[in-house]
């Protein structure tokens, strides 16, 4: 398995090429010591529900995974909490405002964007919402569809984590 910084060759602080690996997670430059540590970027996602019970869905508008199912969600900004992150990302992407969001679960992923694997934590919300009327694909979903939590396959979702966290949403009781 390549190192994860396996791209990286120059020290970030004093631009030599002596950024070497130093241990799984870290790469350090032999000319000016400083350590580089590659932790995940956090990342939002969330089954966003009506009053009747029925959940909102993504088609994806870009790659990774272009067409499939997905849930509203996006990576979190800089400066921006995981509950300010998901309520801009539904509206971004749905034009829907939320009500309410509780936080279910969190999972690791890897994340492949233009040829290099973003390492993530997936934060999983459910959120609520009067009514999905004005929704509106826009940002990167190219459409919405809308779903009983009943008729949710994992296996209709393109990203990994997504469709871990459908399996363990339809699997329990949140």
């Amino acid at each position: 398995m390549e190192h994860p910084l396996h791209q990286f060759i120059y020290c970030p602080v004093c631009g030599n090429k002596s950024f070497e690996e130093r241990n799984e997670k870290a790469k350090q430059c032999t000319c000016c010591n400083f350590v580089y540590y590659f932790n995940p970027s956090a990342a939002v996602a969330c089954f966003l529900k009506n009053t009747k019970g029925e959940l909102l869905l993504v088609h994806r508008g870009k790659e990774p995974a272009k067409g499939t199912l997905d849930l509203p969600g996006g990576f979190i900004d800089m400066h921006e909490s995981a509950e300010e992150a998901i309520v801009r990302e539904i509206t971004e992407e749905t034009g829907v405002r939320i009500n309410s969001s509780k936080y279910l679960f969190s999972l690791p992923n890897i994340y492949p964007y233009c040829n290099f694997d973003v390492h993530t934590v997936d934060i999983f919300f459910e959120c609520q919402t009067d009514s999905f009327e004005e929704a509106q694909p826009a940002d990167d979903a190219a459409a919405i569809i809308i779903l009983a939590p009943g008729e949710l396959n994992p296996d209709d979702f393109g990203l990994a984590s997504i469709r871990k966290a459908v399996t363990i949403y339809t699997s329990q009781s949140f």
